[in-house]
């Protein structure tokens, strides 16, 4: 999967289109939310993700991975000098369910917090290497839902948790 995620980032960002060949694995055409996250020297250079899970694994992997490349509006998009300081980290989501604050477990649970249109989303990670405690997590995914901190405490604020397998480049050695 990291391979296909960085041939899709190669196509999207040297050649301009769309990696066509997804792989035939049974486990890369399950339906799955996933998100792409991509390091560069040690600091977050893009994220894009797709919580639902409307297609095949592969496919969502491959335009996740080029969005992150080249459409996260927090970043400039990727250049070719620097794809192969790119580091990528893939991050297959459960379904979300509704949970309750207190049964948010820091390190397992990533948060969905929404109220009307405005939703957020912060992956288990986050809290991780943050260090964020459970209270601060619920405000930060309100603050990425651009809810006031204290959101998660209002019963119209809809808290959803999902778990994670999460693999990267740097973990495995680069592919």
């Amino acid at each position: 999967m990291l391979r296909l995620a960085r041939r899709a980032i190669v196509e999207g960002v040297v050649h301009h289109r769309l990696l066509e060949e997804a792989s035939a694995s049974p486990s890369l055409a399950q339906h799955a939310g996933a998100f792409v996250t991509l390091h560069q020297l040690g600091r977050l250079r893009g994220c894009i993700g797709h919580i639902e899970a409307t297609e095949p694994l592969a496919d969502t992997v491959m335009r996740c991975a080029v969005s992150a490349a080249l459409h996260d509006p927090r970043f400039d998009p990727v250049c070719s000098e620097e794809i192969p300081d790119l580091e990528i980290e893939i991050s297959i989501l459960t379904p979300p369910e509704n949970t309750r604050p207190e049964d948010i477990e820091i390190g397992r649970h990533g948060l969905l917090i929404s109220r009307g249109w405005q939703r957020g989303l912060l992956l288990p990670q986050v809290a991780t290497e943050h260090g964020l405690s459970r209270e601060r997590f619920l405000e930060e995914t309100c603050r990425k839902a651009a809810l006031p901190l204290d959101a998660w405490k209002d019963p119209a604020t809809e808290i959803r948790a999902f778990t994670c397998e999460v693999f990267s480049e740097r973990e495995l050695g680069k592919s």
